[in-house]
């Protein structure tokens, strides 16, 4: 059996001293520290003195390999064995090109797609156990931020369609009341009905009281027919009644 080891740096490729001496400071404070993790770099190695990491490039495969704890572009801070394969040089090399393949250098993602992710799946694809949650735990945390952050964004623009299409509901109805009314043009009530302080108030009252978001249970429950029913029902309330009130 052949030792799997993982050599970890300390990101300090930024090409600002200040820079990489904040990054230093970080990962000292929350993993030396509080052991929460910080901003690594990460690589594998295993049959031979080589390790294999994944990086940036605009072309061909993001896969490559250095003298084991000799990376260039970072700070080496430490060493760890994951485990033991049982695959032989062969077996390791044909599992490293098909992740030259899988793993093309375009693809690179900060959050998602990192170095510390392609070490979890060779380390995976060698039958031993993954990194540490430290090492990579700063990129994880993000990508749920983001996750979140678009998840928030996607029921904000559902709400703001379905307020959307409320309104034009309401006017459509409110259109068709001013078309079927007995008086004429002139007369007190018609003017009253379109003049701009009646507008902006039965708008407000159809935001506020008739254009609500339904919520995900009461979407799911009642059937689309008889909830786009009640709600014309509610706007014909409100519309009359602000009718009404201005008479």
């Amino acid at each position: 059996m052949t030792e799997v080891r993982l050599h970890i740096y300390d990101v300090t490729n930024s090409g600002s001293d200040k820079t990489n001496t904040t990054i230093l400071q970080i990962n000292k404070i929350f993993k030396d520290g509080i052991g929460l993790g910080g901003i690594f770099h990460s690589a594998v190695q295993v049959h031979g003195d080589d390790e294999w990491s994944f990086g940036f490039c605009e072309q061909g495969s993001g896969v490559f390999n250095c003298p084991s704890g000799q990376n260039p572009m970072y700070t080496y801070r430490e060493s760890m064995v994951l485990g033991r394969t049982n695959f032989s040089k062969f077996k390791v090399n044909q599992i490293l090109r098909e992740l030259s393949r899988e793993w093309p250098g375009s693809s690179y993602d900060l959050l998602s797609k990192n170095c510390n992710h392609f070490c979890d799946e060779f380390c995976e694809r060698l039958g031993v156990q993954k990194l540490p949650g430290w090492v990579n735990r700063f990129a994880n945390a993000g990508d749920t931020a983001i996750e979140i952050a678009e998840t928030t964004a996607l029921r904000l623009r559902q709400a703001k369609t379905e307020i959307v299409s409320a309104s034009k509901v309401a006017y459509r109805f409110l259109m068709g009341v001013n078309s079927g009314s007995d008086g004429g043009n002139d007369s007190p009530g018609n003017s009253n009905r379109g003049s701009p302080r009646f507008q902006a108030a039965w708008f407000k009252n159809l935001i506020t009281t008739g254009a609500r978001p339904s919520s995900s249970t009461e979407i799911e429950t009642q059937d689309d027919n008889v909830l786009l029913q009640q709600r014309q029902q509610n706007y014909a309330e409100t519309v009359r009644q602000n009718f009404q009130d201005s008479e």
